[in-house]
């Protein structure tokens, strides 16, 4: 399997890894394992018929729900299907009552109440598979930094936003209902441990207010701007390598502390 190359951490390794990410991304499609999978999802995701269909083929649901960072749910085969089976109309829907906003954008996309013909258009399984490819991609690079995986779904997570909604406050709770996102906004806003605990209007108020004044805007669509993208995503990586400088400094404290007790 490919092994992305990642000389550097913090802010600097980012940028290395932003000037190779297409070779880089290209080499991790082609290795066997993704393009086999790759392979079969193209050829049968035009049979697929019912959410039944779909939760029954192991390989096509690990690129379906790989595409949208949900492989973990690989083996929850019952909830996926209530979650495919549900009418997203509804606002009881078990995707639209659930705080991860992927279940959404999940089910929105392999959408079994309405006619899937869509399914067999070879557009849609390439659409899918860029999604895949791309999180698996984020998800190996992970493996040796999981601040530059969190900064990879930046881009693909803000777009996602912005077409999930037209209204600024829902996009904001679209932001805090994705976890990659919020862990990200958090840490490059400077909000402490505790935000996730307050609540949630006072969060969306907070987000805005911080994003005026770092951002110049507390609109979502400021995102948009490749330099207010990479300003967001500098800053997340210099605060969470500071933070765990400190933690690592704050550890090597204490330990040489607990020796002189000793």
């Amino acid at each position: 399997m490919f092994q992305p190359v990642l000389p550097l951490s913090g802010y600097a390794g980012w940028r290395f890894l932003e000037q190779t990410l297409d070779a880089q991304k290209t080499a991790h499609a082609e290795s066997p394992l993704i393009e086999r999978q790759t392979d079969r999802f193209r050829e049968r995701i035009g049979s697929i018929a019912r959410p039944a269909d779909l939760v029954a083929d192991r390989q096509l649901l690990e690129v379906a729900l790989g595409a949208f960072g949900l492989g973990d749910d690989i083996d929850n085969k019952f909830f996926i299907r209530r979650i495919l089976e549900d009418d997203l109309s509804d606002p009881k829907a078990l995707a639209n009552r659930l705080s991860d906003a992927r279940y959404g954008q999940f089910a929105a996309t392999f959408d079994f109440t309405t006619d899937q013909t869509a399914f067999s258009d070879p557009a849609f399984a390439e659409d899918i598979i860029a999604r895949f490819e791309t999180a698996k991609f984020a998800e190996a690079v992970g493996d040796q930094n999981e601040d530059f995986r969190l900064a990879l779904n930046v881009s693909e997570g803000i777009d996602d936003v912005l077409a999930g909604s037209s209204n600024d406050e829902a996009r904001w709770f679209s932001i805090l209902g994705s976890p990659p996102l919020r862990s990200v906004f958090e840490t490059a806003l400077g909000l402490p441990a505790s935000f996730s605990q307050i609540n949630l209007d006072q969060q969306l108020e907070t987000l805005r207010d911080k994003s005026e004044r770092i951002f110049g805007a507390d609109s979502v669509e400021i995102f948009v701007d490749p330099e207010a993208q990479d300003k967001l995503v500098r800053l997340f990586l210099v605060r969470s390598e500071a933070s765990a400088s400190a933690v690592s400094a704050g550890q090597i404290a204490l330990s040489l502390l607990s020796g002189v007790a000793s």
